[in-house]
């Protein structure tokens, strides 16, 4: 589609996520009350309350120094990216289907978003403090300049680093599985009895990569989660976690 001098299209990346929405949106709609929930929580119900409680947990584990007021402002971002990975990790698995996370652009875009969403977090909480975060406390200060730059470089491959983790855990596991089924698929239907009993030892290959690989899937939701929590919680308090430790320790010695 053509505006003026822009070219908008419609590329498989933007059609499995918007069936990712729909798929989140529907099960959120059909497990609560209105949508036919039941008052007593089904399978369905249950699974939504353990999300919810999963990510309201990681929140309150993961993020010091702050009230329950001002945590529970993060909290629904932080669900949304959670769930929204949760559904779209596994894609890949799915015969015929798209691993939006397998692309690089669209891991360095979300990473980079929430990168940006955090520094802004950390001005808005702390203000030109907030450049703090790249000198340690009590550096002296004939080392400040070289501690800084240091600090800074990674720093900011933060914004990096998610985005790479997440792609090259999506990529190189599905891209390995889908490899091997098709080989196990060109061997089995080739009409000859030696490449039939050839084709066991590559579908026993996938299938015993298919579970650890949707485990990898499911668990880089539950990584990226911790990874912005952490980041939240560097932005917001800034030097106040190893404090927060220093004094945690001593109290459990006492």
């Amino acid at each position: 589609m053509n505006i003026g001098n822009l070219y908008f299209s419609f590329t498989n990346p933007s059609l499995f996520m918007l069936l990712t929405l729909s798929l989140v949106l529907l099960l959120v709609h059909f497990v609560t009350k209105n949508g036919g929930g039941n008052s007593v929580p089904n399978a369905w119900q249950s699974s939504v309350e353990f999300i919810y409680d999963f990510v309201l947990n990681l929140v309150n584990e993961q993020i010091g120094g702050l009230s329950g007021n001002v945590k529970q402002k993060f909290f629904p971002r932080i669900s949304v990216t959670f769930t929204f990975s949760l559904f779209r990790n596994p894609q890949g698995m799915i015969p015929y289907s798209f691993t939006v996370t397998s692309h690089f652009l669209i891991t360095l875009g979300l990473s980079f978003s929430i990168f940006i969403g955090i520094t802004i977090v950390g001005f808005q909480r702390n203000g030109l403090h907030f450049l703090s975060i790249s000198l340690p406390a009590g550096v002296p200060l004939p080392l400040a300049p070289f501690l800084v730059l240091l600090e800074l470089i990674p720093h900011c491959f933060r914004a990096l680093s998610s985005g790479i983790r997440l792609f090259a855990n999506m990529m190189a596991g599905h891209s390995s599985v889908k490899i091997l089924s098709g080989f196990a698929w060109t061997m089995l239907c080739m009409n000859d009895l030696l490449f039939f009993i050839g084709d066991l030892g590559p579908l026993f290959i996938v299938l015993a990569l298919t579970g650890p690989e949707l485990g990898v899937a499911i668990s880089q939701a539950h990584v990226s989660t911790i990874s912005i929590c952490i980041y939240l919680n560097d932005a917001t308090n800034l030097h106040q976690s190893g404090y927060l430790f220093i004094i945690e320790q001593k109290g459990v010695r006492k």
